[in-house]
């Protein structure tokens, strides 16, 4: 019988930043071995372009994504939620793991401040991986 993949659900305000960079980065790491889901609770009209500059750099195209808005049946689907200053908009479902990750919002940051969060969140991102028993990838 084959292991299941854990779900992770990365969940923020306007799902342009924060949620977006850490979802891009447990995709790279995670290797296949972890689903992604990300969304807001008042989902912006796109992802930050500084954001999406930042995350090239890295060579990981967030160009054509686009923000989504939370729901009671992604929070479901998840097996963890990991919050980034979304508050109380995000639903609460018994047997779900929780993790509130305090991580400045890059909205209208500059492309060297929107480096540091985006690497604070790898590096989260990463130790979460290995707390699933993931070896990230390349990390």
């Amino acid at each position: 019988m084959a292991e299941s993949v854990p779900t992770i659900l990365f969940a923020c305000v306007h799902n342009a930043g924060r949620s977006q960079i850490a979802a891009a980065l447990a995709e790279k790491l995670g290797g296949g071995r972890v689903r992604v889901l990300s969304a807001g609770s008042q989902p912006a009209e796109s992802v930050n372009p500084v954001v999406v500059a930042a995350m090239a750099e890295e060579g990981i195209d967030l160009s054509r994504r686009y923000p989504t808005r939370l729901s009671d049946a992604a929070v479901a689907q998840a097996d963890i939620v990991v919050t980034m200053g979304c508050g109380d908009s995000c639903p609460i479902y018994p047997g779900k793991r929780y993790l509130d990750w305090q991580v400045d919002d890059p909205a209208g940051r500059s492309l060297p401040e929107v480096r540091r969060i985006r690497d604070e969140i790898r590096t989260r991102v990463t130790g979460l991986l290995r707390d699933l028993g993931i070896t990230p990838d390349g990390g």
